[in-house]
Parts: structure tokens; C-alpha cells; sequence
């Protein structure tokens, strides 16, 4: 099994290259929200998005998986649907990676290449940590299988909205929703959690000129002007 890991982590590095200079030829600007569950990444992002729009910015919201008809699917099969209940890593895995395929090319890209602001909920960090981290997949795979669903579509800015995972369940308690409605990704361990938490950090250790870490514990309003202090760089 391990060879066979090896065979296709080579594949899909060796034989399908990512083109590593293509976030040089977009005008458009690419940002992506991540953190656990109940940490803040849909507000934040929809007030993002507003503020945006207020400087008549070319804007697109995008959810990872979803925001194309094949990624709404796959989502409604990795977090609602009874059959998920039976998933095994590996196709959850390679689930997330088809919905994100789909995304990049069928709006991500061409958005971009028409100057906008991208601005998503979630990307390929996610599959590290959550598939990698917390699921215990081989991180080389995982990665190599992340460089090759994106294609050089790289953020430019990753916004890493860090939470406590004591807080997050407690958040996640006063949500409004049915009972019993958590999908299937939130009703997993709080040592998976706490595994998904380490790994985030670990890539804004790695990285830190692209994730910026941001106490998500905080109101609303101060995380908004945490996120627009940083990024206003990048804008103006």
C-alpha cells in the first residue's frame, strides 16, 4: 500500500506539473477563510464581500465544496446525505478533491482572469488538515493530490481564523438549526479537532506570508478590522 502511495504521489507530481508561475499571469486576487467549525469563516466572509462591493470592487463569493452544480452534489454527500455515514476517508478524500476540480475551473479561474476578488470559504487547506491531520491520510499524497486539483491556483492571501476547541463547540451549541442537524464533518471527536487545529497551525508556521493567523475569539466587528488591516495592503 505504501508503494502504491508512492506510485501515484510521483504521478500526479511528475506526470501532471503544476505550472508554478501561473498566479503571475492573473490580474484577479485569490483569498480563502479557514479554520474549524464555528470559528466565524461565513461571517467573516460575507462581511468581506460587502465591504468590497462598497469600493465597487469586482467581487465573487465561492464555498468549497460547493458553488458549481457538481460541487453542490458532492457536498450534499459529504455532509448531509445517509449513504455518507458509511464514507471512508480515502472517498471523502477524493470527493472533496473532485468538488474542488470542478470549482477552479468552472469559476475560480475565469474569475480571476477577469480581475476579480475571489474570496472563498475554504480551500485546499482544508483537505490537509481535515484529511491529513485528522483523518491521518498520507500528507505527501494529500498535498501532491492538492497541487494537482488546483493547478497553480494558489491563494494569495489565507485568512486563518484560530479558535479554541472548547470554544467551538460552545458556539456551536447556541447555533439556530433542528435538533440533531450537525452534518456529518461537525459531529466528529474533539481530539479530531484538536488534530485539524494543529495542523492549520503547522502550515501558518510554514507559510506565513500567505495564512495570517487571526483570533477568531473576538467580536465580530474586531475580527472584520483584523482581516481588512491585513489585507488592505494587498488591495490598494
Amino acid at each position: 500500500m505504501a508503494n502504491l502511495r508512492l506510485t501515484l504521489t510521483l504521478a500526479l507530481t511528475l506526470v501532471f506539473p503544476v505550472p508554478a508561475v501561473y498566479r503571475q499571469q492573473v490580474p484577479g486576487l485569490f483569498v480563502t477563510f479557514e479554520g474549524g467549525e464555528a470559528c466565524g469563516k461565513s461571517t467573516q466572509l460575507s462581511r468581506l464581500v460587502r465591504r468590497l462591493e462598497k469600493l465597487n470592487r469586482p467581487v465573487l463569493a465561492v464555498y468549497d465544496p460547493g458553488s458549481t452544480e457538481v460541487g453542490a452534489a458532492i457536498r450534499q454527500l459529504l455532509l448531509h446525505a445517509k449513504p455518507g455515514d458509511s464514507m471512508r476517508s480515502e472517498t471523502e478524500l477524493l470527493l472533496f478533491a473532485a468538488s474542488r476540480a470542478q470549482l477552479v475551473g468552472e469559476t475560480i479561474r475565469p474569475a480571476l482572469k477577469k480581475g476579480s476578488v475571489v474570496v472563498s470559504d475554504r480551500f485546499y487547506d482544508s483537505t490537509t488538515v481535515y484529511q491529513g491531520f485528522g483523518r491521518g491520510l498520507d500528507l505527501a499524497f494529500v498535498r501532491a493530490l492538492n497541487e494537482f486539483v488546483a493547478h497553480g491556483c494558489r491563494p494569495d492571501r489565507t485568512f486563518l481564523l484560530d479558535l479554541d476547541v472548547a470554544i467551538s463547540r460552545s458556539r456551536q451549541l447556541r447555533r439556530v438549526r433542528p435538533v440533531g442537524q450537525q452534518d456529518r464533518m461537525e459531529r466528529l471527536s474533539d481530539e479530531f479537532f484538536e488534530e485539524v487545529r494543529r495542523g492549520y497551525l503547522k502550515i501558518a508556521e510554514a507559510e506565513p506570508e500567505r495564512v495570517k493567523i487571526v483570533d477568531a475569539s473576538g467580536s465580530e466587528d474586531q475580527v472584520e478590522e483584523a482581516i481588512w488591516n491585513e489585507i488592505h495592503g494587498l488591495l490598494f
